[in-house]
């Protein structure tokens, strides 16, 4: 449940950002009237994401049971790809997003004949995926952790998405300032081995069909010792949840999780590094740059952009109204 938590906090999150970018920048320049098509594209990639859902955990019932391992299993390691892709990319582009959104926004609304339109495209593609992703993983792990049951992670990742909904909605209001490059770091840490245990399912499901070899060579069982050294199962589903781990593992999928943390953990560490001295050296730059001006270039460079207004309306929608003169013609009449 504490890994599906983490999974729909982190990926809620990132649909939320998004939302709240898009939603704010609309605002700034003005054009909040469109933030209709922003919701309607939400609204289509929150269906479109459930009914993903839906059609993997109903789905394969049906098959023989050789076909359904096979399909977790498959499908358990396209999610590892993912989350792999997600690691690499959130950490290379991530200071990109808001710019290439802002972008995407303008020429969405420059569309002629489009009334913004292709804002629902953005809006449904942009959130969407992030939808699809948290189906696809948040599936792989409660198949491969708990293939009798789909309740309890389910929750888990419905209580993560709500805790990301609300801080979207606190971020969007400016009542939180929240660290994404912090909350982005530690999380694909956690993220490491979610899928580093999402590798690990999928080979057992896959030898457990018979389309890998090795099924039943242990290296490990530790079954018995565990259920009688914690007869409730609370210590062992703190284990699965924060390391991945079960009680018994084959070689393979035991070498899988090994290898594949062995592998990510230090690649994370080495470009948490190198974004950091990015980071360091844009700020000195930055620092550099303001200790150069005057003070008044320096408290202008500093101040927000001005608020475009809302463009002016067709002289057709306009409702004809009654002059009132203002105070300067007042007192040149007196």
């Amino acid at each position: 449940m504490f890994g599906n938590y983490i999974i729909g906090l982190r990926e809620g999150l990132e649909a939320a950002l998004v939302v709240v970018v898009l939603l704010a920048y609309l605002t700034k320049t003005g054009r909040s009237r469109l933030k209709a098509k922003v919701w309607m594209g939400i609204a289509v990639a929150i269906l479109v994401s459930v009914g993903f859902g839906a059609l993997l955990t109903f789905g394969p019932r049906g098959l023989t049971f050789q076909a359904q391992e096979i399909i977790g299993g498959g499908l358990s390691l396209v999610a590892v790809c993912f989350v792999t892709w997600m690691i690499f990319w959130m950490g290379k582009a991530s200071h990109n997003v808001s710019r290439e959104l802002t972008s995407k926004v303008d020429a969405a609304t420059s569309a002629p004949h489009g009334k913004g339109w292709g804002l629902v495209v953005l809006a449904a593609l942009s959130v969407g995926r992030e939808g699809l992703e948290t189906a696809l993983f948040v599936w792989a792990n409660a198949y491969g952790a708990h293939a009798d049951q789909t309740l309890t992670p389910t929750i888990g990742a419905v209580l993560g998405i709500l805790t990301a909904v609300a801080i979207g909605i606190i971020l969007n209001r400016g009542a939180l300032h929240l660290n994404i490059g912090a909350f982005f770091t530690w999380t694909t840490y956690f993220l490491v081995f979610v899928a580093a245990g999402i590798f690990s399912y999928g080979l057992s499901d896959l030898q457990e069909a018979g389309v890998i070899p090795g099924w039943g060579n242990l290296a490990f069982d530790f079954s018995v010792w565990a259920n009688q050294a914690d007869p409730t199962g609370i210590w062992i589903a703190v284990v699965k949840a924060l390391l991945q781990l079960s009680p018994a593992m084959s070689w393979l999928a035991f070498g899988g999780w090994l290898i594949y943390i062995m592998v990510m953990l230090p690649i994370c560490t080495y470009r948490h590094g190198q974004l950091s001295g990015a980071r360091a050296e844009r700020r000195k730059a930055t620092a550099a740059v303001k200790a150069a001006m005057p003070d008044g270039a320096a408290a202008a460079a500093a101040a927000p952009a001005p608020v475009s207004p809302e463009p002016a309306p067709a002289a057709s929608d306009i409702t004809p109204k009654t002059a009132t003169p203002s105070r300067t013609e007042e007192g040149q009449k007196k």
